[in-house]
């Protein structure tokens, strides 16, 4: 059990994958200073009531992600562009409002059990795939170049990044944080893939109809 600060956002990040956060909020650029002077770790979760700035503490979620911080930008007024990297899974026993202007909390490391590795790694295979498929059609959607890196090899980090890149609610996002078992999360994820590839595929078809003459691509 350790101490976490703790950031409320309207957003679920997972473990393995990145976030980039604008810090402006006096207790946030409080909060994110000590951890870079530190060097600590922070907690994302999600939202459950609240806002996610200028307001009361927000009340958020059980379950939710640990952060590296990897890159400070620092800009005028003390405010800040962050990049940080989620690194485990944890699961708040505890919360402490009072104790500084931003929200603390006493968590445990909550790692996503794997007791079907066989299983998960046949999912895995199939959703790999699926994950370099959405990657190449929201780049090519956003104008961007494509450079495929390899796919993490392990299950579960795949799931996680599988997970993160799907455009989807993030209420959805954190039932898939909450998974109980790799193989269950890979589950639910090859059915989201399924029906996301569908419509992202149609909007795509739309677009390109959609293109005059010289504004084409060829």
């Amino acid at each position: 059990m350790i101490e976490l600060p703790l950031f409320p956002l309207n957003t679920v990040l997972f473990p393995a994958t990145p976030i980039h956060l604008h810090i402006f909020e006096e207790r946030y650029k409080q909060m994110i200073g000590l951890c870079i002077q530190n060097h600590q770790p922070f907690g994302v979760l999600l939202i459950r009531a609240g806002v996610e700035a200028q307001g009361p503490l927000a009340e958020p979620v059980q379950v939710g992600c640990s952060a590296r911080i990897v890159h400070v930008q620092r800009l005028e007024e003390g405010r800040m562009n962050i990049i940080a990297v989620g690194v485990e899974r944890f699961r708040v026993l505890s919360l402490d409002k009072s104790a500084h202007s931003y929200l603390t909390g006493q968590v445990e490391e909550y790692p996503l059990p794997d007791p079907y590795p066989e299983v998960s790694a046949e999912q895995a295979g199939r959703l790999r795939p699926k994950v370099e498929r959405l990657l190449r059609i929201l780049v090519e959607m956003g104008g961007g170049e494509f450079d495929l890196q390899p796919l993490p090899g392990d299950p579960v980090t795949l799931a996680y990044m599988g997970a993160a890149l799907l455009q989807i609610s993030p209420v959805y996002k954190q039932a898939l944080l909450t998974s109980g078992r790799a193989d269950e999360m890979l589950t639910a994820l090859l059915d989201l893939y399924r029906r996301e590839m569908t419509l992202l595929e149609a909007t795509r078809s739309i677009g390109d109809e959609g293109r005059i003459g010289a504004f084409s691509r060829n």
